[in-house]
């Protein structure tokens, strides 16, 4: 309720001061002034204010304030100044009422056919006023001019203030949009980082399934040489395959996460290299790094494995970010070869040692330490190299280009058109 009356109160005032802009081209004190384009903007944008409510309250203000202005700093006489204000007050009564009648409102997805509308209610209300003012003063009567200038004027205020509603909705609109796609960037970081940790939780389900597997060979091993250890075998084969049924609950409970948001089912390659490189970019400017990232796609394809090449193109950038000291560049270029899609990434950070390549995707291989001299895990490329070659691709590292560090990520194209799976 307070909130309406503060747009109403908002209403009132910006008609009453724009109505101070004005022209009277007919003399007298009927006047044509940007105060009904800034009432008909509000009732227009302020959709939760009673139409009705508020012409009513806007007329009687507006008369209430041109009455004071002219008796206290005019000293026009109180009874002269209410006789030439007092028609203004009908103009916005019969403004508002044929807004009512005609629902005005519905029509603010057709901006032509509001303007129209808008320019018709000006009009008719106009001719409301001067047949007021003839009743209560000598207001000369309609000539063709006057009817010529009230329609010319009611056009140019009706559509100044259709076109601004429309300005201020297209950027209204904007603004959700950009808060829409931040939103959806957030969410696919994050299913990106749930993949990461169901891939590796699936391993670890394999991994398990094959020690469940010995584990109860070893008791029947047992179990037929009479060795005293055979329920002890038998106690870790249950154990463990209490642990994998815990890990397929946690693993449906992942996938439900990321495939309960709604996002996308596909999404192309070229919003996906978009979305690595600013979200990197981010990166760099939070580790005060001086980083310019380039990305070219010309690839017209979409995929379904979306959070796995998330996974591998932030890994490898990421990489790369961290890899460039203070400032550089970064590359990331895809193409299409041979029903191969081919990504590569190159930075101009120090480089791998020729020596060091092979050992490069190893588990535990790092070149990064913390401030403390504590190594990072070492398990990112190895993790990047693992989903892609359940992708049926490759990751490897090329010789320099343009003295850049240089990985290259092949896979089929029909393995990123295929479903998606965690």
């Amino acid at each position: 309720m307070r909130e309406r009356l503060l747009i109403l109160f908002i209403i009132m005032l910006a008609t009453a001061f724009f109505g101070e802009m004005k022209v009277n081209p007919v003399g007298g004190s009927f006047r044509f002034s940007l105060g009904i384009a800034a009432f008909f903007f509000g009732l227009l944008w302020f959709s939760s204010v009673p139409v009705l409510l508020t012409g009513f309250f806007t007329g009687t203000f507006i008369f209430g304030f041109r009455v004071g202005m002219d008796v206290f700093f005019a000293y026009r006489p109180y009874m002269e100044s209410v006789a030439a204000h007092l028609p203004s007050a009908f103009y916005y009564f019969s403004f508002t009422v044929l807004f009512y009648l005609l629902r005005a409102r519905s029509y603010r997805e057709f901006p032509l056919w509001l303007g129209l509308i808008g320019a018709s209610i000006d009009f008719v209300s106009n001719v409301v006023e001067i047949q007021v003012r003839q009743y209560f003063t000598d207001f000369p009567p309609i000539t063709w001019q006057s009817f010529l200038m009230l329609l010319f004027f009611g056009v140019l205020r009706s559509f100044f203030a259709v076109g601004l509603y429309n300005s201020f909705s297209i950027r209204q609109l904007r603004a959700v949009g950009e808060v829409r796609q931040q939103e959806l960037e957030r969410l696919r970081m994050i299913n990106t980082e749930l993949y990461e940790e169901a891939f590796y939780l699936r391993k670890s389900m394999t991994h398990l399934e094959e020690i469940t597997r010995e584990s109860y060979q070893l008791y029947r091993r047992l179990l037929t040489s009479d060795h005293a250890e055979s329920p002890t075998a038998l106690a870790i084969a249950e154990n463990v395959h209490e642990v994998k049924k815990d890990s397929q609950r946690m693993l449906a409970g992942i996938s439900k996460l990321i495939n309960q948001e709604g996002l996308a089912p596909q999404l192309p390659i070229k919003e996906l290299c978009e979305l690595v490189a600013r979200a990197n970019q981010k990166y760099a400017e939070m580790l005060g790094k001086d980083i310019q990232i380039e990305w070219s796609c010309n690839v017209n394809l979409s995929t379904s494995q979306i959070y796995a090449l998330l996974s591998v193109l932030n890994n490898l950038v990421a990489n790369a970010v961290e890899a460039i000291p203070v400032s550089g560049r970064i590359e990331l270029n895809v193409k299409l070869i041979h029903r191969h899609l081919v990504f590569s990434v190159l930075d101009s950070g120090p480089g791998i040692p020729l020596e060091e390549q092979e050992w490069v995707f190893q588990p535990g291989y790092t070149t990064k330490y913390d401030e403390q001299g504590n190594a990072s895990t070492g398990i990112g490329l190895t993790h990047a190299r693992g989903i892609v070659q359940s992708l049926q691709g490759s990751l490897r590292i090329l010789p320099d280009q343009k003295q850049m560090t240089h990985l290259e990520v092949q896979i089929p194209t029909d393995q990123l058109l295929g479903k998606e799976g965690v």
